[in-house]
């Protein structure tokens, strides 16, 4: 008795099925993290540093005084400034008095009071040179540097300590002009960095550039960030800024994606058989991409085993529990 021709033999695949979820939209790039303000501190006048009071690593406010300088030469200038301004007032008062009695002119009185006013001038800038001499905090952070000592001879306009404003961290993309409609101030973002692994900081887009960079086709995005966790300048972030979000959309896992170069597919398990089907795709988020056209919810897509199929091949679904959950067989 002749033995029965066998078909081709079936070929083994994991599939998942297409069902509806929520799916972000979102824009991923990677940036270094900056401190929002730096500021040099510098002395406004020259002289001996008397005290250094800040050192690195340590926390400011502004207005805080850092280093006082030798004030002794200014010390003496108000003294003088002060003893002109009391002798003039008391030249004008005696000048009013008189001109009262039409015993001296009115151009005098006048010239008194012009001496007067110079001389209160002049006090005033005696008081504010003097004021120079402690060095002050121009904003709020920590101490990154510092180049000065207790004894040193600071130059005017020299700087002397760096500060950081730690306390808000920015970091700038250069995302391509077609997002440019897409990108907006206020926008969820997700930060991750390498040496704090497995965790996920928040933050916003804080800033957009209007204009695009004729050289690179690029437009910036600063997006802000609190600096708490850990997180520090300098260290390099990757970012995902959520732009927008469908709550029923119809997704695949993205391991479901033929890889021939073609457009967008898949293969469909129908009636044991491998279809190809084209699709028109939507939203991409991690392992999930969305589908508009193409598929039916509930449709078996393979996961596994794509590389050895062929349209119209006839397939074994292997029963792995991801045939219900997408989830699953994304792993």
């Amino acid at each position: 008795m002749a033995s029965r021709a066998r078909g081709p033999e079936a070929v083994p695949v994991e599939v998942a099925r297409a069902e509806r979820r929520s799916i972000s939209a979102s824009y991923n790039g990677t940036a270094p993290l900056e401190a929002r303000a730096q500021a040099q501190v510098v002395a406004k006048t020259s002289g001996i540093a008397l005290k250094v009071l800040a050192d690195v690593g340590q926390h400011v406010t502004a207005g805080q005084t850092l280093v006082v300088i030798d004030r002794d030469r200014a010390l003496l200038q108000v003294a003088q400034a002060e003893a002109q301004v009391r002798k003039l007032e008391a030249n004008y008062n005696r000048a009013t008095q008189l001109a009262a009695q039409k015993m001296v002119s009115a151009n005098d009185v006048d010239q008194l009071r012009f001496d007067l006013d110079n001389a209160r001038a002049t006090l005033r800038m005696a008081r504010l040179e003097l004021s120079y001499g402690n060095v002050t905090a121009p904003i709020s952070g920590v101490v990154a540097s510092r180049d000065i000592k207790p004894g040193n001879f600071v130059q005017i306009n020299t700087p002397i300590l760096t500060i950081v404003d730690t306390s808000r961290l920015e970091a700038t993309l250069n995302a391509p002009e077609r997002e440019i409609e897409k990108l907006k101030p206020g926008q969820a973002v997700e930060l991750t960095v390498d040496p704090l692994p497995g965790r996920t900081f928040k933050g916003r887009v804080d800033r957009v550039a209007p204009v695009v960079d004729a050289g690179s086709g690029t437009f910036r995005v600063i997006c802000a960030f609190t600096a708490d966790g850990g997180l520090q300048p300098g260290m390099f972030g990757r970012i995902r800024i959520n732009y927008d979000q469908r709550a029923d959309a119809l997704v695949i896992p993205r391991t479901a994606l033929l890889e021939d170069g073609g457009d967008p597919a898949v293969f469909v398990v129908r009636n044991g058989k491998a279809e190809r089907a084209t699709l028109k795709l939507g939203y991409d988020d991690g392992p999930w991409v969305e589908v508009r056209a193409g598929l039916k919810q509930g449709e078996p897509v393979v996961v596994a085993g794509k590389a050895a199929l062929r349209d119209g091949s006839a397939v074994k679904v292997l029963d792995t529990g991801a045939g219900a959950a997408p989830a699953q067989a994304a792993r």
